[in-house]
């Protein structure tokens, strides 16, 4: 059974009168609870499949399944529902607000998306503060920690909604090396107890070599399928 399916995936973005292809013909599936990773030079197309992956855009050809669901259909209001029910986010620049808390920030998914009781959301937040490490630190702001501990709210924040999948846009980009491998440490950590899949796009060789399945994209195209396996995996078709 497969959590993602993309069939002949095409996207094409039009500038002036010249049409631009971003993405050509990439096919490939990946399993539930798996640790994939997306590589290839700047312009390959990872941040648009990522996007497609996410319902922040949709694709000019073929059909991307995800969860069951052929994403490509969806409005932009079933895209945010979709996406609030099945998806977490990951950025580079980690993306918290700066006025709320640490609390608040791993807490405003479920405020802003589900509507989560506060019980319910207490329960949430309390148990991954204390799975990432950060419940000595959930009064403090995001200016107030550190590049690794943002990156490990930003997990949390990510991990909130209970998501079947976490898209991850180079997550360590701004991190050192030591704090990089810890954070990489802790997705995995993450996925073995919710079984959730892991979708990078990097540069980064330190995902790289963590990823259970590489992906290479090179000029828009799937160029290859590396699988070391693991729990998870995925597989070009």
């Amino acid at each position: 059974m497969s959590l993602l399916i993309a069939d002949d995936i095409g996207k094409n973005y039009q500038v002036g009168e010249v049409v631009i292809p971003a993405l050509r013909g990439v096919s490939f599936e990946i399993a539930p609870a798996s640790f994939v990773s997306f590589i290839g030079p700047s312009g390959s197309g990872k941040t648009t499949l990522l996007n497609l992956i996410g319902c922040l855009d949709k694709p000019t050809s073929g059909r991307l399944t995800v969860a069951d669901t052929d994403v490509g259909t969806l409005d932009r209001k079933q895209g945010a529902i979709f996406r609030g029910a099945h998806i977490g986010f990951i950025f580079q620049d980690f993306n918290l607000l700066p006025v709320l808390t640490v609390y608040e920030n791993i807490e405003y998914p479920l405020l802003m998306v589900r509507k989560v009781p506060s019980e319910e959301r207490r329960k949430r937040v309390t148990a991954l503060l204390d799975a990432v490490g950060m419940a000595d630190q959930k009064d403090k702001y995001p200016d107030q920690i550190s590049g690794g501990q943002k990156q490990r709210v930003a997990v949390a924040r990510a991990l909130v909604t209970n998501p079947k999948l976490v898209l991850a846009d180079e997550p360590t980009a701004n991190l050192d090396h030591a704090t990089a491998y810890m954070v990489l440490g802790l997705m995995k950590k993450m996925r073995d107890e919710f079984k959730t899949t892991f979708i990078f796009s990097t540069h980064d060789p330190k995902i790289v070599g963590e990823a259970e399945t590489i992906f290479t994209l090179e000029d828009g195209t799937l160029n290859g399928a590396k699988d070391k396996g693991g729990k998870g995996h995925g597989q070009s078709v």
